[in-house]
């Protein structure tokens, strides 16, 4: 059963602490030994708000701004979904003297890595560099699914506008014409507009 413990921030802020990080909240999923204990000092020097929890859940838990784990296994089969798909920032923790399994590590894609024991600097560190790729990684996929919409509507306008074409005996100009023009009448965009058209045609169909 796993046991959760909230761990209130204890220490104060180390200078050059970012206040980026006063507002999150970190899981650490790790033993909480000596090198354990540490490491969730080191992380309350940032001002998080920190949870220990042990042993590993059977899923990494994604409600936390940042995640370190201990690197077993089968870690990567505890993500829910693909690993990489970026939903919290990850941070693999090597425990002391532990044997780093290299194909494990590199599956289950963490933003950063993290050594037990830890020295000072260390885990800002992590943190600052984890933090970076996982907002990279987010607008990067923003941009993606808003290029995969826009090539949708594409493909629907162009549907729309050959519907256009043959049931109102027009060139493909002026059908786009149409388009564009019901769509500022109605105040909708022409993907959104070309779509009904496509959808009440396929209905008729």
């Amino acid at each position: 059963m796993s046991e959760h413990k909230n761990t209130a921030p204890g220490s104060k802020s180390v200078g050059g602490s970012p206040k980026k990080f006063h507002d999150l909240s970190v899981a650490v999923i790790t033993k909480r030994d000596d090198h354990g204990e540490n490491l969730i000092r080191e992380i309350q020097k940032t001002r998080a708000k920190v949870q220990h929890i042990w042993p590993i859940p059977e899923e990494i838990p994604t409600d936390f701004d940042i995640v370190f784990c201990e690197l077993v296994d089968d870690l990567p089969s505890r993500f829910k979904g693909v690993p990489g798909s970026a939903h919290v920032t990850f941070i693999v923790v090597i425990p002391a003297n532990g044997t780093m399994n290299q194909k494990v590590l590199e599956n289950s894609v963490p933003h950063a890595v993290i050594h037990l024991p830890c020295i000072a600097d260390e885990v800002l560190s992590a943190m600052i560099v984890a933090r970076s790729h996982f907002q990279y990684e987010r607008r990067l996929r923003q941009r993606i699914e808003k290029l995969d919409d826009n090539l949708r509507s594409m493909k629907t306008i162009e549907r729309a506008k050959v519907i256009m074409m043959q049931t109102k005996n027009l060139n493909e100009e002026e059908a786009y014409k149409q388009l564009r023009r019901r769509a500022m009448q109605r105040r909708v965009t022409i993907g959104a507009l070309a779509s009904s058209i496509v959808d009440s045609q396929e209905l008729l169909g």
